[in-house]
């Protein structure tokens, strides 16, 4: 991906995100999945010169992508996963700080890379990881895994009742010749589960391998437990989340001791965002208040 392009990415929700959150000037944030540098932009532009935010994103690729977007602006790019939020603080000599929001959903610009193998609308290789230089690719799981535990990370991860005959399917396949592509497995778990509504049947077995690949809901949930130690009382936290199995997580740790819910039901794209960006269709907001510390600060 080229460093100059300009990103093709919608943030989702910008106006009812902002308006919750309500960064002021002068405060501390941390954007933990900046992406494109959308919503970083938004909260840089609110907290002023004598702000500051903190962007992180694990995709070398995106911070490159993001950084032209955010010049000038009081935006310092890190390259780390949300779920090390306490570490980036604590490196730079923060205690706690006035914001944090995460935004769970995949960019647009990753999604179109082939390369990345995100996607099974673009054939490339089946490799799904965010952080391209560490870890094992998709094609390793499906490739090495049992065919029981394949199957339990397809109905874990992707909620798909037909786990059992896509990864009998998969090991059945594998056992002639090794899944490289995106492509290639798209093609077999198509076969294995009943086409329903308008869904692509290969839907949620590609998001249960992205959700293991990347250990998204286990970085989510060192999040949750770490932002009561990185927040001020009073701080604010907002994450963006694209499925149940995010937002289940995010409502319960909301309503635990020590916070306080913004909104009590989560907050969805209209009609006109839902229409000119598909993928804010998904989108559940949760903000909630730190209305006080459970712990020493970091």
């Amino acid at each position: 991906m080229s460093a100059d392009r300009v990103p093709v990415h919608l943030s989702v929700l910008p106006v009812e995100t902002l308006e919750l959150l309500d960064p002021r000037p002068g405060e501390v944030w941390a954007d933990c999945t900046t992406g494109g540098g959308g919503h970083t932009r938004l909260i840089a532009e609110r907290v002023g010169p004598n702000g500051r935010v903190l962007a992180l994103d694990q995709d070398p690729n995106m911070l490159e992508l993001a950084r032209e977007r955010l010049s000038g602006l009081p935006v310092e790019l890190v390259r780390a996963n949300f779920d090390q939020l306490p570490e980036v603080l604590a490196a730079r000599g923060l205690a706690r700080i006035d914001g944090v929001l995460a935004d769970l959903g995949f960019s647009s610009d990753q999604l179109a890379d082939a390369a990345r193998g995100l996607s099974f609308k673009h054939d490339g290789p089946l490799d799904m990881r965010l952080d391209p230089s560490t870890g094992a690719t998709a094609a390793d799981l499906v490739n090495t895994l049992s065919e029981a535990a394949l199957a339990d990370v397809i109905f874990e991860f992707g909620e798909e009742r037909h786990s059992r005959r896509v990864a009998r399917r998969i090991v059945e396949r594998r056992a002639e010749k090794p899944f490289a592509t995106t492509a290639d497995l798209a093609d077999v778990v198509r076969r294995a589960v009943p086409r329903s509504g308008g869904i692509d049947p290969a839907t949620r077995t590609f998001q249960a391998l992205r959700i293991a690949v990347n250990d998204e809901l286990g970085a989510l949930d060192r999040l949750l437990a770490a932002l009561p130690a990185v927040l001020k009382p009073g701080g604010r936290a907002g994450i963006i989340s694209f499925h149940s199995l995010e937002d289940r997580r995010v409502k319960h740790a909301f309503r635990a001791a020590g916070w306080s819910a913004v909104n009590k039901k989560p907050v969805e794209a209209g009609d006109a965002e839902a229409a000119r960006n598909v993928r804010a269709r998904s989108a559940k907001l949760r903000v909630a208040v730190r209305t006080e510390p459970d712990g020493p600060a970091i």
